[in-house]
């Protein structure tokens, strides 16, 4: 990774991170060269976000789709770990997509906390229910976050909070250093290289993961829509992205880039091993049983 160029977070775009210390992880990157911040333990001051984001009303939609064998795998594990650690002192809603809305577990919320049930149809494919999210997520914003929610985040279920994911994370638009590639060189970043696909690259920023992406409530729908639209454009090519949705939003970010950027602390992979830059975890991905949640 690079350096971050900016003496002070002063320089940033955004005047809500003014008081991070782009100094105090010399052995990271805390800036990109668009002037947007990458959150990595030790920059930010978790008390002076959460006020301001109480004082300017901010508050949080959670997207979360548990489809087939998924909700009973992960989702109760994901609710219950999102109510200790994801913006903690912020109105959160919950909007949980599945195909068996009677099977959403009852989960005892916090104050200031709500949970929604969409019921969604469950495609033959994991592929389609990845990439469909796109469109079931920009309809929901339209149709009700917009009204309640200043800021959409939109999570995969199959992961576990294990520390604070808090308003230090919140931005107009946020994408997510890939845990797998932030170390390595762009070249072996897995873009999508079918110049036939709309998420087409040739190169690239970063390599981020879909797992987690968000900002305002009008971002992400932008983004959605417009993953939906390149997603569904190469259907009627009869092509395919590498990555599916990730690799539309790949393509996205290069195109619209994020204001904020989040470091791998924020969805790590244990099984990487150590690295002497992850001082915490935040969110840790679940143990993937691939061969039997994604049968027919």
């Amino acid at each position: 990774m690079e350096k971050c160029h900016l003496e002070s977070a002063k320089n940033l775009d955004s005047s809500v991170d003014a008081s991070l210390n782009l100094q105090s992880r010399p052995d990271v990157q805390t800036c990109t060269y668009w002037k947007a911040a990458i959150i990595w333990e030790g920059l930010f001051d978790a008390r002076l976000y959460d006020e301001m984001h109480k004082m300017k009303g901010s508050s949080v939609a959670l997207t979360v789709f548990a489809v087939g064998r998924y909700l009973d795998a992960y989702l109760h594990t994901f609710l219950n770990s999102a109510e200790q650690h994801f913006m903690v002192g912020l109105p959160v809603t919950y909007y949980v997509f599945t195909d068996m809305p009677e099977k959403v577990p009852n989960i005892k919320l916090s104050p200031l906390r709500s949970m929604k049930v969409i019921k969604v149809e469950k495609n033959s494919r994991w592929q389609d229910i990845s990439m469909m999210r796109m469109k079931s997520i920009s309809d929901v914003i339209e149709s009700d976050i917009r009204h309640h929610c200043t800021h959409v985040f939109c999570f995969d279920v199959d992961q576990v909070f294990t520390g604070r994911f808090g308003s230090e994370a919140l931005g107009d638009s946020v994408a997510l250093l890939h845990a797998h590639y932030y170390h390595l060189p762009k070249y072996l970043y897995t873009y999508d290289r079918n110049p036939n696909s709309k998420a087409y690259m040739k190169t690239g920023d970063f390599y981020y993961h879909a797992a987690i992406f968000g900002g305002s409530w009008k971002n992400v729908k932008a983004l959605t829509e417009a993953c939906y639209q390149g997603i569904m454009e190469d259907k009627r090519n009869n092509v395919e992205a590498l990555w599916h949705d990730e690799s539309h939003l790949n393509k996205y970010m290069l195109l619209h880039k994020p204001s904020k950027v989040l470091s791998p602390e924020y969805c790590w992979d244990t099984s990487i091993g150590f690295r002497r830059d992850i001082q915490v975890t935040r969110l840790l991905w679940a143990p993937k049983y691939y061969d039997t949640l994604r049968t027919p």
